[in-house]
């Protein structure tokens, strides 16, 4: 079952009178379950086609269905509950709010259902732990390494148990060492059954998907699997 389709989506900026076509065309389908890198080089499209996917942005022309919901032309309020109940993002930045736990932070869209549920705090723990920070769970970023605080992102992009997890350049502030390390929690991730899109410019870390998607020009020049 697919649980992404995108029928010749286009987006186009438009500043002043210049407007500028950066997709031009993407016919995509993902299945539930897969583990997908999208990879190009800079100014191809593929934080665009992220974008769209996340449900942070809708296309300027073209059909989105996100688990069989067409989310391309939903308002903002009902794009956000898209992304609250079905996707997890875990960005190059960690986004973290300083001078606050670890678990606070994993806790912050639980916080965002305006109601928490009666096993949040249950949840935030067992998702610390599924990314090796169960004992940390009291320490701030301040007190934590680049790598655990990528950590605590992807932690915090689990708590709601969403339909997708993606991550854009999620290795590019760290070393070679934590990279490989982060790489390892998407792969686990992947095997137990969560679908992975992660958008890269580095060919290392898109090896570690079963599928990579190459886009130039905006338009998907390969897909293989």
């Amino acid at each position: 079952m697919s649980l992404i389709r995108m029928q010749n989506i286009q987006k186009s900026y438009k500043n002043q009178d210049i407007v500028t076509q950066v997709l031009k065309g993407i016919n995509l389908t993902i299945k539930a379950g897969e583990y997908v890198a999208i990879i190009g080089p800079s100014g191809a499209g593929k934080s665009t086609l992220m974008t769209l996917l996340g449900c942070l942005g809708v296309p300027t022309s073209g059909k989105y269905f996100l688990d069989d919901e067409e989310v391309g032309k939903l308002r903002d309020k009902e794009l956000s509950r898209v992304r609250n109940e079905k996707i997890g993002f875990v960005f190059q930045a960690f986004h973290l709010l300083s001078g606050v736990t670890a678990s606070d932070n994993v806790m912050m869209p639980l916080i965002y259902n305006r109601k928490l549920p009666p096993d949040a705090n249950q949840r935030v723990n067992e998702a610390l732990k599924k990314v090796g920070l169960g004992h940390r769970l009291g320490h701030t970023p301040g007190q934590l390494s680049g790598g655990e605080q990528q950590r605590v992102t992807i932690a915090r992009a689990l708590i709601n148990h969403p339909k997708i997890l993606m991550a854009d350049e999620p290795t590019g502030n760290l070393d070679s060492e934590n990279s490989m390390e982060i790489m390892k929690i998407f792969d686990q991730l992947n095997q137990e059954g969560n679908t992975i899109i992660l958008v890269t410019h580095e060919p290392q870390v898109a090896a570690h998907a079963s599928r990579v998607i190459h886009v130039k020009d905006g338009l998907i020049e390969k897909d293989e699997y």
